[in-house]
């Protein structure tokens, strides 16, 4: 566990104890919990995953990021790599922009999918009409690549296990919505009244692989999270649903 770390005025970060799941004098892969911010942001003065790891972390050109080569939105739990060294943090930053980092999710969506995989190829950016969301309706859409294959259909809903080629802000949650299903409980993207119903308080989405080439020794790193037991409660639930009638009315 990374215990909460000091600021320089002795005041403690209030983050919650991450678990560490790998870690080496490289870097660390670490299983961030749901609703911790990865980095400090505007608009956020809450405990961070950067500040917990404040002082075991580096590499990068900003000190509020130090590590961070990646991120998890705040209501996403699940493995993060995190580097300690300056080589280590280009290494990897140059090996995601290359697609070279395997990056799988768990995602519990509304509505059955009908197809038992596919690839979602469709550019993302800042909605034109809601600015806190991204979409496929953008004036600055970028490339962005998703895919996904079923795990197992339930009554009303569908579990996926998701890849990630490109990562952008939102791109899972925005990509499922895109296609007619919105990952359960997440209220940004459609998805609020299926996670009502399953008990949830945030998106069903779970980082549960993470697999790259070690920066210095080139061995192949795999790390695995089970998903935590808010998933997993809300997943018996969606087996016990009745048959659903149609997609998320959200």
């Amino acid at each position: 566990m990374v215990e909460d770390s000091a600021d320089a005025d002795g005041t403690a970060d209030a983050a919650p104890d991450i678990e560490v799941v790998y870690e080496d004098a490289d870097l660390l892969v670490v299983d961030k919990p749901a609703g911790l911010v990865t980095h400090p942001a505007p608009g956020h003065e809450g405990p961070t995953l950067a500040g917990a790891l404040r002082g075991r972390a580096a590499g990068g050109p900003d000190p509020d990021r130090a590590g961070i080569v990646h991120r998890l939105d705040r209501d996403t739990s699940g493995l993060l790599v995190v580097t300690k060294t300056e080589e280590a943090h280009a290494a990897l930053l140059a090996a995601l922009r290359a697609r070279e980092v395997r990056r799988e999710y768990l995602a519990l969506v509304s509505g059955l999918v009908e197809t038992e995989s596919g690839t979602i190829d469709a550019p993302i950016g800042r909605d034109r009409s809601r600015r806190t969301v991204v979409s496929t309706r953008s004036d600055r859409p970028r490339q962005a690549v998703t895919q996904f294959e079923v795990i197992e259909r339930l009554p009303a809903t569908t579990l996926l296990r998701v890849r990630l080629e490109t990562g952008r802000t939102h791109q899972i949650r925005a990509h499922l919505a895109a296609i007619g299903h919105p990952v359960c409980g997440d209220p940004q993207y459609g998805g609020r009244a299926c996670g009502r119903e399953l008990g949830l308080e945030r998106q069903f989405l779970h980082a549960e692989k993470l697999m790259f080439s070690h920066p210095r020794t080139g061995e192949i790193v795999v790390c695995e999270s089970k998903p935590p037991v808010d998933l997993r409660r809300a997943l018996d639930a969606a087996r016990r649903e009745p048959v659903s009638g149609g997609p998320d009315g959200d």
